[in-house]
């Protein structure tokens, strides 16, 4: 299916609201023609314009190429009549209060036809936005190891901005003018046929050239669009990294980066808008051509007498400057709806990536955690680079069991393994002896907790952030988790306690209050298996005492995965686990792995630990 067959698709919703706005376009355009016939009466009046008096009410014949004349002899007998009775002066009011009415009412249609296309275009826009929004909840997360988060925020707010603005409205144009074209081209037809096939004949040299501006205008917004994602990145960059930027003292260098990008989309995005900028003029040049060689040979057919009489010949010209406008936005949406394909084209190449993450055909529920977790040859690899090889472990019901080992050795791997962020490559991984591809991805991951080194909260209340995923939260179960967690303390002195936002990011608190949440909000969770990734190694020792004990109590009767950097955070685990180029080196407790006096003890040693 084309990108523009797509982005129609949307507008089903809004069909009626487009209908409605386009009977509205179509009485605009009749109102419009209208208004512009009262004006004629008023110019006979002005300029004396004598003509032979028709004596008996005109009858239509039926025939379309009479209608002209019949009008035109309906309007010379009505108006006859009238200043038989009242005089011109009268006519000539009647005639300019019509004109007002009419084109009040012009107005009247044309605001309806906005108010219900608003309506369309704020509706496509919500539901491209919400189906992106659904899409980056849905892909995994290795996708964004790979992608730039500046990338997914250009494509969320400018990309679709991109669509309403220019496919959405060129769509619109590209349906509502050619009615308004239509109606005002049957006015010229039925004024004067010989002058309006004569003007005709610009019409597709107009059409050719501004086709060729929008093949150029769609390459250069597609590089514009990408550079504007770069530039989003830089921001995102920097403002994730202004203490390190500032301490090294490197706001030059990041200046430079980001002058160089800002510089590159600017040039791109002045072709673009060169570009786009040329077609209105060029319409407009053409219409003026087109308006001078009508006035010229319409002109010279009237004052040989064989054409329209004065008032008609204005009342042409009006007709057909307002013609212009339809086809110079008919002509300018071609060139939109170019330019808007290119954010098309990378809205749905996000929303068609493959979720690889997701249910089996045949998942299956998963009630409840009874037994164990088996890795069974275990592999993984980022592209080409394997991480974990052959990887055998059982984690037994209750068991803690920590993973240690040096940087880039795959103790963290394993933890997105376990949790599904990540699918094995080669060999499985069972719970209570099932595959875990084989269990509902939700019902799954109702079984962890999670708690990592970066502590991730939301910009909104204490008591919405432990509650984190639960429809119906309970204040008691808020509170409990607040105190297993050693968090209640500091909440309770904070002006609003549980009603507190906790600002972007959780900057309104320090390291170990907002590591106390993330500990509260997996509490709250109440899963059978906690997976803690280097959970205290950001922390200062006194917030890590206070972390540790909250770990502890959390810990205490569950299933926990801990990945650890301290030793000294783990010594008391049933299960130590030395990881060495994503194998197991050595296996054991605390004490066993000393006697052996192996890489275990090297680690303590490195970390001054008895």
């Amino acid at each position: 299916m084309s990108l523009l067959k797509r982005a129609i698709q949307y507008t089903k919703p809004y069909r009626s609201s487009f209908f409605i706005a386009i009977v509205c376009n179509f009485m605009y355009a009749i109102f419009n023609v209208l208004a512009l016939a009262f004006m004629m009466p008023i110019l006979n009046i002005l300029f004396d314009e004598k003509s032979e008096p028709i004596l008996e009410k005109p009858v239509y014949s039926g025939k379309i190429l009479e209608l002209k004349d019949f009008a035109s002899d309906y309007s010379a007998f009505f108006m006859q009549q009238m200043a038989d009775e009242s005089g011109p002066i009268k006519i000539l009011l009647i005639s300019c209060v019509s004109f007002i009415i009419l084109f009040f009412f012009r107005n009247i249609f044309s605001y309806m036809s906005e108010f219900f296309l608003i309506d369309l275009r704020s509706g496509v826009s919500r539901d491209f936005r919400v189906d992106i929004h659904n899409k980056i909840l849905a892909l995994p997360v290795s996708y964004f190891t790979e992608k730039k988060k500046g990338d997914m925020l250009v494509r969320i707010s400018s990309d679709v901005g991109e669509v309403e603005g220019n496919i959405l409205n060129g769509l619109v144009e590209i349906i509502r003018s050619p009615i308004m074209i239509i109606v005002f081209v049957t006015a010229l037809f039925i004024t004067s046929f010989q002058l309006t096939l004569f003007a005709l004949i610009v019409f597709p040299i107009m059409g050719t050239l501004i086709s060729l501006i929008g093949k150029s205008l769609k390459r250069d917004a597609g590089k514009a669009q990408v550079e504007l994602g770069n530039i989003m990145s830089y921001v995102d960059e920097t403002l994730n990294s202004l203490k390190i930027i500032k301490i090294f003292n490197a706001d030059d260098q990041i200046t430079k980066r980001f002058d160089a990008s800002i510089n590159r989309y600017r040039k791109l995005l002045q072709k673009v808008m060169k570009k786009r900028a040329l077609a209105s003029p060029t319409s407009e040049f053409l219409g003026a051509i087109t308006i001078g060689m009508i006035v010229f040979f319409g002109g010279k057919l009237s004052l040989e007498g064989n054409g329209l009489k004065g008032s008609e010949f204005i009342f042409y010209i009006g007709i057909f400057y307002t013609l212009l406008d339809p086809i110079k936005r008919f002509s300018r949406s071609l060139s939109d709806i170019q330019k808007g394909q290119v954010s098309a084209e990378r809205i749905f190449d996000l929303l068609d990536t493959r979720v690889m993450i997701k249910d089996n055909e045949n998942a299956i529920d998963f009630p409840e955690f009874k037994e164990k977790i088996e890795f069974q040859n275990v592999s993984f690899g980022y592209d080409d680079k394997n991480v974990i090889k052959d990887f055998n472990l059982t984690i037994k019901k209750g068991e803690n069991v920590a993973l240690v080992g040096p940087s880039g050795s795959g103790k963290s791997t394993i933890a997105n393994l376990v949790t599904r962020f990540y699918d094995v490559r080669e060999g499985k991984i069972l719970i209570d002896g099932i595959d875990i591809r084989d269990i509902k991805l939700k019902e799954y991951r109702k079984l962890f907790g999670l708690v990592t080194q970066d502590s991730i909260l939301f910009n909104d209340s204490v008591y919405n952030n432990i509650a984190l995923g639960d429809e119906n939260p309970s204040v008691e179960k808020v509170s409990s988790a607040s105190k297993i967690a050693n968090a209640e303390e500091f909440v309770e002195k904070l002006p609003q306690k549980y009603d507190e936002s906790v600002g972007e990011s959780g900057g309104k608190l320090s390291g170990g209050q907002k590591q106390r949440l993330s500990i509260a909000r997996a509490v709250y969770k109440n899963p059978p298996i906690m997976v803690l990734d280097e959970a205290t190694s950001a922390l200062d020792t006194q917030s890590e005492k206070l972390v540790q004990d909250a770990l502890d109590n959390m810990m205490a009767n569950r299933t926990s995965i801990i990945i650890a950097h301290r030793l000294s955070t783990i010594v008391n685990a049933d299960k130590i686990i030395v990881m060495e180029e994503g194998k197991i080196k050595e296996s054991g407790t605390h004490a066993e792995l000393l006697d052996r006096n192996g890489i275990y003890t090297n680690l303590i040693r490195l970390q001054n630990l008895d």
